[in-house]
């Protein structure tokens, strides 16, 4: 069985919108928020996070951002491994995934999804996707989450966590702060929320 590890840049206040380039979303008025804080341990947390061998679960809106920029990018390794992945893509326009390797997940993504990840191959990684991420926290089929926080407020924009992800635990297993700011913290699936009452700490 496959893992699925979801990475996201994110800021302060849980907004991933766009942050690579200014025309990144449209006309999303932050576009390119990330790049100022991108120093090298960013750079590397990403390529540990992802492997050398891994295959690409992402939304339609990402997969077509993808798109339009990696098969165009200078050469490098990542774009390299983004390039010879495979991409499984949720979307109702599997006729026009043009950047491949592609398949598309079907009409039903969580029954698409359970079938990719029952299978052998590499590690599945999700990036961006504000639509398919909670869908996969919500069916408790992610099982790595690594956030790239980034010491900005963004206001609007689209957001990590939805108003609709069930309330759970996570387990912080590892956290590291680069020097340009950003907190690099990778969590693992820890079972259903708890509660309780400082006032009973005391007692």
């Amino acid at each position: 069985m496959r893992r699925i590890r979801i990475i996201e840049h994110v800021s302060l206040d849980g907004v991933i919108q766009a942050p690579g380039a200014p025309d990144e979303d449209g006309d999303y008025a932050h576009g390119g928020w990330a790049v100022p804080h991108f120093d090298p341990a960013v750079g590397e947390a990403i390529d540990a996070a992802q492997g050398k061998d891994f295959d690409l679960l992402l939304g339609r809106r990402t997969y077509d951002i993808f798109a339009a920029y990696w098969p165009k990018a200078e050469k490098s390794p990542m774009a390299d491994r983004l390039n010879a992945a495979t991409k499984y893509v949720a979307t109702h326009r599997p006729d026009s995934l043009g950047w491949g390797p592609v398949a598309d997940l079907g009409q039903d993504v969580i029954e698409g999804v359970r079938r990719i990840k029952g299978r052998d191959g590499p590690d599945l990684i999700v990036w961006g996707s504000s639509t398919l991420t909670p869908l996969l926290l919500e069916q408790g089929l992610a099982d790595e989450l690594v956030l790239l926080v980034f010491p900005v407020l963004l206001g609007k924009g689209k957001r990590f966590f939805s108003g609709e992800a069930a309330p759970r635990e996570l387990a912080l297993v590892s956290s590291k702060a680069a020097a340009s700011g950003v907190i690099i913290n990778t969590y693992g699936p820890s079972g259903p929320l708890r509660t309780g009452s400082f006032a009973d700490a005391g007692e």
